[in-house]
């Protein structure tokens, strides 16, 4: 059977935890488009990337070779 060879102090334990306190998925609001979105993650609106108010990706734009 495993067992540790040290033990783990609560504070470690607690660190690795905290990911889970969230009841539900916290949702944003873009201050330029007003589309909803998850925290920390780029959106699409109207075939753009959006990404902390900037245009990342815009995809209308025609690519010419």
């Amino acid at each position: 059977m495993a067992h540790p060879k040290r033990k783990i102090s609560k504070t470690r334990r607690d660190k690795r935890r905290t990911h889970y306190k969230a009841a539900f998925q916290q949702i944003a609001t873009c201050t330029i488009t007003g589309e909803s979105h998850l925290y920390h993650r780029a959106h699409w609106h109207e075939g753009k990337l959006y990404y902390r108010g900037k245009v990342l990706i815009d995809s209308s734009e025609v690519v010419e070779a």
